[in-house]
């Protein structure tokens, strides 16, 4: 199990520890590091800054929006900073939600997730491939625009740049059974929000027919501590947000996650008082035991032991989210 570093997106500004943290992941073997966005920093930017700084790591969008860009607009970032980082790009895509996509990019949700989602890693793979102009017939993305207020004019054009490699790892975050099911099918790997090493069974139908060399890269939060309950009050608030905040009262795929993963009553519960603007006491409405088993907090012999739990099973890369160094050479001594 490859270990990666998870920076996550930025919150009023550029966190100054984040490249120090990338560069020390680096020297200590960690194979990736990660950046997100959301409605604020964006993806593609400060993964930039870290490639320039960095010789090895890879790079990746964990993850960068659909939404946000047209597929070939997303395939020219992946593309020109592969180039720029000698091949180390990661490139790890989502769909988000209605509350974002309608909100903040200011377009429909696709009434057909799945289908949306096919078609942009379709049109992605044929820029990457460039085996000739990218065209498609697709519902969500056809190329060339073909709508009612097309002027009749565009013809499918082939990326003047040659992309430095066809086969660009292409990620993919996924919730629901279906949508994983569909992201074994057509992507690289899958990138799951929550994942337990004690409820692999949640998955393992939509997982059934993944290839050889599907990866498997989920993110845990990891903090060495002596107090547990105290250590993971982060990722309660962070649960709390994701769970109660990140979608809509009656759309939001996160809290039906934590509810196929064996707590429904406790998302139900979270919602309720976060939609109530009682946001302290949706965090402390987060079982302690659902924090704790799809994080890693505590002594260096606990976090070993449970870190067992997870090279057991079929993750591939473990994507650290760890606010210090000390966090990462202790993963990176118990993992070798």
């Amino acid at each position: 199990m490859r270990l990666g570093l998870a920076l996550g997106y930025w919150g009023r500004g550029p966190d100054p520890r984040h490249l120090d943290l990338a560069r020390a992941a680096e020297r200590l073997g960690y194979d990736s590091v990660w950046t997100a966005e959301s409605w604020g920093s964006d993806a593609f930017t400060a993964l930039t800054w870290i490639a320039a700084h960095t010789s090895r790591i890879k790079l990746g969008t964990g993850i960068a929006q659909m939404a946000a860009r047209a597929p070939t607009a997303t395939a020219m970032h992946a593309l020109t900073l592969d180039h720029l980082s000698g091949g180390r790009v990661l490139l790890g895509l989502g769909l988000s939600g209605p509350q974002v996509v309608e909100g903040w990019y200011g377009h429909p949700f696709p009434k057909s997730p799945l289908t949306a989602t096919r078609e942009y890693v379709a049109v992605v793979r044929q820029v990457l491939r460039r085996q000739g102009p990218v065209a498609s017939e697709g519902r969500f993305h056809p190329h060339p625009y073909r709508g009612p207020d097309a002027t009749g004019l565009g013809k499918p054009l082939k990326p003047i740049t040659h992309p430095l490699r066809a086969d660009l790892p292409v990620l993919l975050g996924a919730e629901g059974p279906r949508n994983i099911a569909q992201t074994a099918e057509i992507a690289d790997g899958w990138l799951p929000l929550y994942w337990s090493p004690t409820r692999t069974e949640v998955y393992r139908p939509s997982l059934e027919h993944a290839p050889d060399g599907f990866l498997i890269a989920p993110m845990v939060r990891a903090l060495v501590c002596d107090d547990v309950a105290e250590g993971l009050l982060p990722v309660k608030a962070m649960l709390g947000f994701y769970i109660g905040g990140m979608g809509h009262a009656r759309r939001n795929f996160h809290a039906d996650l934590m509810a196929r993963m064996g707590y429904p009553e406790a998302a139900r519960r979270i919602r309720e008082l976060f939609l109530q603007g009682r946001r302290e006491e949706a965090v402390r409405a987060v079982p302690d035991a659902f924090a704790d088993e799809i994080s890693l907090v505590g002594p260096p012999e606990r976090i070993a032991e449970r870190l067992e739990l997870w090279r057991a099973g079929p993750v591939t890369d473990l994507l650290v989210t760890a606010p210090d160094p000390t966090t990462l050479r202790v993963l990176a001594e118990l993992n070798s």
